[in-house]
């Protein structure tokens, strides 16, 4: 019944973050870009993050010792992804992410740390590497090689920061 219990939670818990919760949402000009959990913020329980309909689900877990989850198994279904959707995870060091909307322009940044885990919603980014800097990233397959992604100056050699 676990299944139940996170369905039925994904139905009637509000994926929008109100002030006191321990995501942060990167919306810029009113369009969601990133969805960032700071690796120091822990709430008990089950908490996921994102809407139903994002083909990436962001959520986090706090049990005490001896909590089981029931064993499962993820049925076989058929999805349509129309995006990728990546997460990042920082390990250890310092990013600093910039955050792009579709026609390239630089709409913002946001750094991260360690612990800290990023789920990149949609638009542009690129990274710079602000400390040595150890992460895992988490995304959708199969790959599709340059039909993924188109890569473009970033803003800093434009000359559109610092």
């Amino acid at each position: 019944m676990f299944w139940l219990r996170m369905e039925l939670y994904a139905l009637v818990a509000p994926w929008y973050p109100k002030e006191d919760c321990v995501i942060e949402n990167v919306e810029l000009g009113g369009i969601l870009y990133a969805l960032i959990l700071r690796g120091d913020v822990r709430q008990p329980g089950v908490h996921f993050f994102t809407p139903g309909d994002f083909s990436q689900q962001l959520g986090a877990m706090s049990h005490p010792a001896g909590h089981r989850i029931e064993p499962h198994v993820h049925n076989e279904v058929v999805r349509n992804v129309r995006r990728t959707q990546e997460v990042l995870v920082i390990r250890s060091g310092r990013l600093r992410v910039d955050f792009y909307d579709d026609s390239r322009t630089l709409r913002g940044s946001r750094e991260l740390q360690s612990g800290d885990v990023m789920l990149l919603v949609q638009g542009g980014h690129g990274f710079e590497v602000l400390e040595a800097c150890d992460m895992v990233e988490i995304k959708q397959g199969p790959y599709m090689g340059d039909e993924d992604k188109v890569r473009f100056t970033p803003a800093a050699e434009r000359g559109a920061i610092r």
